[in-house]
């Protein structure tokens, strides 16, 4: 009795609620007064921290357990196929199709937030330069009308000539968008390896 009137205790109007008092009046005076005396415990509570989050990618659902990294307006996600390790995504969470139409806000919040990626992914993955890359608008290769940046940590020797990095972005847009598999060293990834990428990178930033 006591713990279903700690967990109703938000409800004061409940009837169900009205009635459970009631029944500590008529029949148990001592229960009413601890539960004056002790608070509902939040445990008893739902919590909207407790729902599952989902961002959007355009049209795209992206499960929070490819999100390493979030702030009020930007996040940072795993990648489907990445070029090399430590090729993630950093967006705005506001679905933005051209990069002239994000806020003042969101385009500092944007880029500060790639810069911080940027350096935890360069060190974590002992590379030493890192390429930032966008699209903006589907004559520059941009196939996912939502604003993004490429942010991938670079090695000497990974690429043969380094302008060739930005010839595999565009194929890795139209894969992102059609997802087909155009090379064949890369391959979808699952759900779990991405969601343990995520988790790696996520203690970068705790």
């Amino acid at each position: 009795l006591l713990l279903e009137l700690s967990a109703l205790s938000r409800s004061p109007q409940s009837p169900r609620r009205r009635g459970l008092l009631a029944a500590c009046v008529r029949f148990r005076p001592s229960v009413l007064r601890l539960l004056l005396v002790f608070p509902a415990p939040t445990s008893a509570l739902p919590s909207r921290m407790e729902e599952p989050l989902r961002y959007k990618f355009g049209p795209y659902k992206i499960d929070a357990r490819e999100v390493f990294h979030a702030t009020p307006l930007t996040y940072a996600m795993v990648n489907l196929r990445p070029l090399l390790p430590g090729h993630v995504l950093v967006c705005p969470k506001r679905e933005v199709k051209r990069f002239a139409d994000l806020s003042s806000d969101e385009t500092s919040d944007l880029w500060v937030t790639a810069k911080e990626v940027g350096a935890k992914l360069e060190q974590y993955h002992k590379a030493s330069s890192i390429t930032f890359a966008i699209q903006d608008g589907p004559q520059a290769g941009q196939t996912v009308a939502h604003v993004h940046i490429h942010v991938i940590p670079r090695k000497k020797g990974d690429f043969e000539k380094n302008d060739e990095i930005y010839d595999a972005i565009d194929v890795k847009e139209k894969e992102m968008k059609e997802k087909l598999d155009l090379d064949v060293e890369r391959k979808d990834r699952s759900m779990e390896e991405m969601a343990h990428e995520a988790t790696e990178y996520r203690a970068l930033f705790s």
